[in-house]
């Protein structure tokens, strides 16, 4: 039982990491270099990771400047970032690419609450998904019922920190999106 709860606590985990992750694509009006961290870009025929090709700084609170490694990458990576579709148009100086942050409306940042409360509520469902399999594969063990009642009350436990911690993660990116 003990592989059991080791388990559901890493798969909790990783789906708190997703989370964290989601929403941190979504801007709030600030510059972040975590925005352009899971933007692809094709390297001479080969699709790497922005952050391995480029230096990524703030120079501005609204500012990301990316400077390649590689000047010859410089096209190729604002291909991506375009692609990448971030709602923000990069500005190529032929050394390095510059974001600069839109002002956020309050309409703007409403979505984005919204937006954030879909990730969170996906984060839920993501650990509700665990638990059931956590508690179908208890049921499939050996155990005595006081056991397995023991086990699920376990589980449970696990599950009912996942969703405060999913909670507090939400509230403090709704207060980040509201913040002017």
């Amino acid at each position: 039982m003990n592989k059991l709860l080791e388990d559901t606590k890493k798969g909790i985990e990783k789906a708190i990491d997703d989370l964290e992750i989601r929403l941190q694509n979504i801007r709030a009006g600030r510059a972040n270099p975590a925005m352009v961290d899971h933007i692809m870009v094709d390297y001479y025929g080969t699709l790497t990771e922005l952050r391995s090709l480029a230096a990524i700084s703030i120079p501005e609170a609204k500012e990301l400047k990316i400077k390649p490694f590689d000047r010859g990458s410089l096209a190729a990576i604002e291909k991506a970032i375009i692609a990448a579709d971030l709602g923000i148009m990069p500005t190529n100086n032929g050394e390095f690419i510059i974001l600069t942050m839109p002002a956020l409306t309050e309409e703007t940042r409403k979505n984005f609450v919204k937006e954030a409360k879909e990730v969170m509520e996906n984060g839920k469902v993501a650990v509700r998904n665990i638990r059931q399999k956590a508690i179908k594969d208890l049921e499939n063990m050996d155990l005595s019922e006081d056991d397995i009642r023991h086990g699920e009350k376990r589980i449970q436990d696990l599950i009912n920190d996942a969703n405060h911690e999913i909670e507090e993660i939400f509230k403090e990116k709704e207060k980040d999106l509201m913040t002017i």
